[in-house]
């Protein structure tokens, strides 16, 4: 017989609020045997909030000793075993509900449509739209979402999704129009993704960040026409648009981003700029603009941008701003803004963020490194709690720019025993260990196992790493061979590490025709000519310098000025060779002249 609680009941008001605390699993046992002696066990509003505390098994138990259960602590149960197993059990319950003839209400199908989406069982899902239909919940927007979401992301029916969507009776839910497109998003269906961002901001909705994230990350797979295509879309849509609205910012988002793909960063700084204040309130769109101004060699811009947004304070930088402003302090050797990004970091940034972000963590390591400050690289690196292939990669790397192949390689031999499997991008970074610190041998055999022992193939920039260690070491015959043999066309990169090995080892008979392909395959780069034309130099070749010149003029190749950075203050100052574009150009000149005139009197 059911036992009615009692709101008065001393017992029953003290189990209750104690139930709605959190409790140690500890005394679930204590907890449930005072519920017996008291004599409400068969109370469902205790039975309820008991389940909600209780593992799975010891929550079926609890349930199965209610002799007549209403549908609250059905909902428990079910929302217990959809959040940790066994979900198939989820069903079994909701059988055992219906044969009650008890109506399941909004959680009901919540709670069964994420069992469904962990399960993955597209029949099972089925079988859920047929009850959510019978019983009228298709109106409610939280339920309709759910069941987009496991179509979409859980099951990948993106037919039956779409189907659902378009039978919405109210999609103003802007969840309901994130999952649709997450799940286009992850079969990478970027017309559909953004034909429906698009609709979105017709039908006035603001998307939020988790949508464009989606929007975004698909975007990432087209190619050069289709970006072209999807700007011209998008352009035209602002035109004919009567008046803005609030998802006109999200579009914008994405002009910033395709611009940026395309090499246009003007244009996507324009983009950038027409986005509102209260677009700006997102840290989205700054991070995929400063990431625009890093991925187009634009370091400089990217972190006026960083400052600007701090002088904003309408929002906050989070873990990705940080990985593009270092990025861009890698670029140019800003060692102090780095440090200060790091040191941000661990202030404001999220507890232990430095040690479980492997983004944030590689990132730093790369720039420590690039910076040259291998001491800090390697103390981030060994802070880390979980090492991935790619933070062992970038400390690889740095090791190997600074000129430690030694270490290198004792942490490529390591790997394995990290637990991690090397792939192309460790073996990149080894080569160009040895490459760098002269290890011949090592890079022989390194050459030779990847493909023998890993099953990795050489890529072009492999070979390239492989030919660059030949030829500095003076085996310039044999880097001719594997030029040969390589199954891919040389590029710049090979060439001019042939070039510039010959030249090293002075073999102009053989740096002529190398140069000459260099110039073939990249003839707009002046590095080709300019290196030729120093090694004829060096060989009191003037003529033969006079007509390369002369050639390049013909060609119309300009020599790329050098250029250079150095931050004073927190300040970064750029400069190129001939240029006199520095606010203080006159007072640096001043002082060089003064610097010169003093060497000439200690010469004297």
């Amino acid at each position: 017989m059911h036992v009615f609680s009692n709101p008065t009941s001393r017992h029953f008001t003290d189990l209750s609020n104690l139930l709605q605390g959190r409790i140690p699993r500890s005394h679930l046992l204590q907890i449930h045997a005072r519920i017996y002696r008291v004599g409400l066990h068969q109370d469902n509003l205790i039975a309820t909030r008991l389940i909600g505390h209780c593992p799975p098994g010891f929550a079926l138990r609890v349930f199965l000793q209610l002799e007549t259960p209403n549908i609250f602590p059905f909902n428990a149960l079910i929302r217990i075993l959809a959040e940790d197993g066994p979900f198939s059990d989820v069903f079994s319950v909701f059988n055992k509900l219906k044969s009650r003839s008890l109506a399941p209400n909004g959680f009901t199908f919540s709670f069964l449509l994420k069992a469904s989406f962990r399960l993955g069982d597209g029949y099972c899902v089925n079988q859920i739209h047929t009850h959510i239909l019978k019983a009228g919940f298709l109106h409610d927007p939280f339920v309709c979402s759910g069941l987009l979401a496991v179509y979409a992301r859980g099951v990948k029916d993106l037919l039956s999704a779409r189907k659902a969507f378009d039978e919405m009776p109210d999609r103003s839910l802007v969840c309901c129009w994130t999952s649709l497109i997450a799940g286009y998003a992850q079969s990478g269906q970027t017309g559909e993704v953004l034909q429906l961002l698009l609709s979105m901001v017709k039908e006035r909705l603001r998307p939020e960040d988790d949508t464009m994230v989606n929007v975004l990350s698909v975007c990432s797979n087209l190619e050069i026409v289709e970006i072209e295509n999807w700007i011209t879309i998008l352009s035209k849509f602002f035109d004919d648009s009567q008046s803005k609205s609030l998802g006109f910012d999200s579009v914008e988002t994405v002009l910033v981003y395709l611009y940026g793909k395309l090499g246009n960063i003007k244009k996507s700084r324009e983009s950038f700029d027409r986005i509102t204040d209260s677009g700006r309130r997102s840290v989205l769109p700054w991070n995929v603009m400063a990431s625009a101004y890093v991925q187009n060699s634009s370091p400089l811009e990217a972190l006026s941008l960083f400052n600007l947004m701090i002088d904003s304070q309408g929002c906050r930088p989070n873990h990705v701003t940080m990985v593009s402003v270092l990025s861009a302090c890698a670029q140019i050797g800003d060692l102090d803004r780095g440090t200060w990004v790091h040191e941000y970091l661990k202030s404001e940034g999220r507890r232990g963020i430095l040690a479980v972000n492997k983004n944030v963590a590689t990132a730093l390591i790369d720039m420590y490194s690039k910076c040259g400050s291998l001491t800090k690289a390697r103390e981030v690196f060994d802070q880390m709690v979980s090492k991935d292939i790619i933070a062992v990669n970038a400390m690889i790397m740095g090791l190997a720019i600074n000129g430690k192949g030694e270490d290198a390689l004792r942490l490529f031999y390591k790997v394995q025993e990290l637990g991690l499997h090397p792939n192309g991008g460790t073996f990149l970074g080894v080569l160009s260990a040895c490459s760098h610190s002269g290890l011949l041998e090592n890079g022989r055999q390194i050459f030779q196992d990847m493909c023998q022992s890993f099953s990795i193939s050489p890529k072009l920039e492999h070979y390239a790493s492989y030919i660059d260690l030949l030829a500095r070491t003076g085996h310039l015959e044999e880097a001719i061979r594997v030029v040969d043999s390589m199954p891919f066309e040389p590029n710049n990169f090979v060439w001019a590490a042939l070039l510039g090995g010959c030249l090293v080892h002075n073999r102009l008979d053989l740096a002529q025709n190398i140069s000459k392909m260099l110039v073939k395959v990249d003839p707009q780069n002046s590095a080709g000519y300019v290196m030729l034309s120093n090694a004829l130099a060096v060989d009191n070749r003037w003529g033969d310098v006079s007509g390369l010149r002369g050639f390049m003029r013909e060609k119309g190749v300009k020599k790329q000025p050098g250029c250079s950075w150095i931050s004073i203050k927190g300040v970064v100052h750029e400069f190129l060779v001939g240029s006199l574009s520095h606010p203080q150009i006159d007072s640096i000149y001043s002082t060089l002249n003064g610097l010169v005139r003093e060497m000439k009197l200690a010469i004297t």
